[in-house]
């Protein structure tokens, strides 16, 4: 008889429990083996960040430049503008709210700076190269893949994706329970672990209640072009919705997401289309996300902000991001950069917010893969008119 098979999110979930409950009660030697081994899968995720953003962009971009043309343009636009504004929108509502709900100066800096805690040994791996520097070349071996009629290599740089995607699935994930164990197991220790997982509750809270609303606002805009019942329009997405709920991958839940924009009305040829199109660049679900999570641990360290410098961040992530499809947690691995880079996040910073987005991560795949249902609309109603 076959065990049932635990997702990633029990398996966070149980990694956050167990090290709250062992934290309680756990020697101080425990918990600097776990500080050891954190230090150094943090250095190994510094290392293999770039990679991941080259391995995983620039085929994507390379593979979405071989059907240039209006379609594509237009797709484009509008999922970029969609992810992008769901950023914003996550932005000004955690702003407005996040100050009063969470207490500056009790963040993990506070936790970490606690208790006088060290690794046995720390293990530096260096990367090779910075962030933008991977950006700029996924970006140029993309673009100049999709020109050329060669395929040498286009064949290694498909490759080399597939190589970042078995390192992420057999490497990186199966570890982030326990790379999360160790985080709580030492927020535990020094004593601040409940009052960081209330704010956890507040913000999981606020969040799916703004990715409820950005999936009525985008088939309220969808229905309007198409001229239809935008919550019956919405209504018929939700097979895919609870699909993607259970798959947490974007692109596996393309079947389902593609018949039923068909059934919303949208074209076989624009459906087929758009729909993988946009498991690949439409991350507004994963974008609000990140900024909320970010928005929050920042207030929590005190750390400055301002309108300007997280619309930058937006900005950078909704490209950055096309490295998301069909790796779970995908995204959250392809931001790592930008929070270090841009915002400044160190590498326990990091951790909780991998762990704050894997608690929502179905929930963020859901709004993704069902607002791609709104996008085709749109799409094929412009197609049909011109």
């Amino acid at each position: 008889m076959k065990l049932p098979k635990i997702g990633l999110l029990t398996k966070i979930i149980i990694a956050i429990l167990l090290g709250i409950g062992i934290g309680l009660v756990s020697p101080e030697w425990m918990v600097r083996i776990f500080l050891t081994f954190n230090g150094i899968f943090g250095q190994f995720l510094g290392f293999m960040i770039p990679l991941i953003i080259v391995g995983l962009v620039a085929p994507a971009i390379s593979d979405i430049g071989k059907t240039a043309g209006k379609m594509l343009l237009l797709t484009v636009a509008i999922a970029y503008g969609s992810t992008v504004f769901a950023g914003l929108a996550s932005y000004l509502t955690g702003a407005a709210l996040f100050p009063g709900m969470i207490n500056t100066g009790r963040g993990v800096e506070a936790v970490s700076s606690a208790v006088e805690l060290t690794p046995y040994f720390t293990v530096t791996i260096p990367p090779m190269m910075n962030v933008m520097t991977a950006l700029v070349l996924a970006f140029t071996l993309g673009l100049g893949l999709a020109a050329l009629d060669r395929t040498t290599l286009k064949d290694a740089i498909h490759d080399f994706e597939q190589i970042i995607i078995k390192t992420i699935k057999t490497a990186i994930i199966p570890l982030l329970p326990l790379y999360i164990f160790g985080i709580f197991l030492n927020m535990t220790f020094v004593g601040q672990v409940f009052s960081v997982l209330t704010v956890f509750i507040k913000i999981i809270g606020i969040i799916f209640l703004i990715h409820i609303a950005i999936l009525i606002l985008q088939f309220a805009i969808a229905g309007g072009f198409a001229k239809k019942n935008p919550f019956r329009l919405l209504a018929t997405m939700m097979p895919a919705y609870f699909t993607a709920l259970g798959t947490q991958s974007s692109a596996a839940t393309i079947p389902v997401t593609l018949e039923q924009t068909k059934k919303n009305g949208v074209s076989e040829d624009v459906a087929g289309f758009v729909v993988p199109l946009c498991a690949t660049i439409h991350m507004s679900g994963s974008m609000l996300k990140i900024v909320a999570c970010a928005l929050a641990l920042m207030i929590m360290q005190g750390m400055p902000y301002d309108f300007g410098m997280v619309f930058g961040f937006i900005c950078m992530l909704a490209i950055t991001m096309v490295a998301a499809p069909g790796v779970p947690g995908g995204a959250i691995m392809a931001s790592l950069g930008l929070l270090q880079s841009m915002l400044g996040f160190n590498q326990e910073a990091q951790a909780l917010m991998i762990a704050l987005y894997i608690a929502m991560d179905s929930f963020g795949t859901a709004c993704n893969v069902t607002g791609d249902g709104a996008i085709a609309i749109i799409v094929d109603r412009f197609t049909r008119t011109k």
